[in-house]
């Protein structure tokens, strides 16, 4: 059971990093590599200000705003100067591995000692249950897995009605006519370069704050835990349009919260059964390669079928 709970709790925290690259791939059409680095400097930066006493949620908050900056960065790159999108990326991810190595001081930084969001929910549910272990379902479960896991809960749902709530005033629906028609937003009137900046700079700001949460959940930072990390927000995407069908703003953003738990669940389901660690980045790449080229297979297949009867 808690390798049940510690899959759900890493889920639920990674769907954060999943919503940002939902903003950056599914809003603007965008793959934005700055995902690898940028998650990595939001748990640079919150675990260097946790080991120094800073209040959990400062830190945290910090963590997200220095990477909503970075993805400002990669905006700014691609609108001002004229670089490919993914280039841009490229660019700023490349950049920020030197960077986070100077956030950090070092190529990781435990946080065993330190104060986090993550021992906070763990005293709170050891506080509530008198430390005792409770049951769910029929299963023990210790009162401070589940209130980290309550906890994690929250922050999910708090940003994905946040993002709900964003998309639909008239900034964040400029923003999401600029992914679909630029041309017929720019005659609107409407700044296209600006929605473009803070749109990644939006996407990158919730990959910094699930850095800034796992690597409080985990007790470090580490220099390369941002490696292959876009890969696993496209996963994330993709099982989410598939569970939900539709491309709803209200029910994608769902759908990918939903995604992450249920890739984490059969990544943590296939580790148990043996699955050699070493290959998880490779089974998720190819995974997603088969997600991206099955759809427009199986299309293909569909208009054949009338042509043969």
């Amino acid at each position: 059971m808690t390798l049940l709970i510690g899959a759900l709790i890493i889920g639920l925290i990674l769907s954060l990093l999943a919503l940002g690259v939902l903003v950056s791939f599914r809003i603007f059409s965008m793959p934005d590599i700055t995902t690898d680095g940028s998650i990595t400097l939001g748990a640079s930066i919150a675990a260097v200000l946790l080991v120094q006493g800073v209040n959990p949620i400062f830190a945290t908050a910090a963590g997200a705003l220095g990477g909503a900056l970075a993805g400002a960065v990669t905006g700014i790159i691609h609108t001002k100067f004229k670089i490919n999108s993914l280039l841009s990326g490229i660019l700023v991810m490349t950049a920020l591995y030197s960077v986070n190595l100077h956030v950090m001081g070092r190529s990781n930084v435990p946080l065993m000692q330190a104060t986090t969001v993550a021992s906070f929910g763990e005293k709170l549910g050891e506080g509530l249950a008198g430390g005792k272990t409770i049951h769910i379902l029929g299963w023990p479960v210790a009162s401070a897995d589940a209130a980290v896991l309550v906890l994690a809960l929250g922050f999910t749902a708090a940003a994905g009605a946040a993002m709900f709530a964003f998309f639909r005033t008239q900034l964040g629906t400029a923003m999401r006519a600029t992914g679909d028609n630029p041309q017929m937003i720019r005659a609107l009137g409407s700044n296209v370069e600006r929605n473009i900046i803070l749109g990644l700079a939006l996407s990158n700001g919730f990959v910094a704050l699930s850095g800034a949460l796992l690597a409080q959940y985990q007790g470090f930072a580490d220099a390369q835990m941002g490696i292959g990390m876009v890969v696993w927000g496209l996963a994330s995407v993709i099982i989410g349009e598939a569970l939900t069908g539709t491309r709803s703003l209200g029910l994608t953003i769902v759908g990918t919260i939903m995604g992450s738990v249920l890739f984490r669940l059969l990544v943590a389901i296939a580790l148990r059964w043996g699955l050699n660690p070493n290959d998880l980045k490779l089974i998720t790449a190819l995974f997603v390669f088969a997600a991206l080229v099955l759809p427009g297979f199986i299309e293909k297949l569909k208009r054949r079928a009338p042509s043969a009867t």
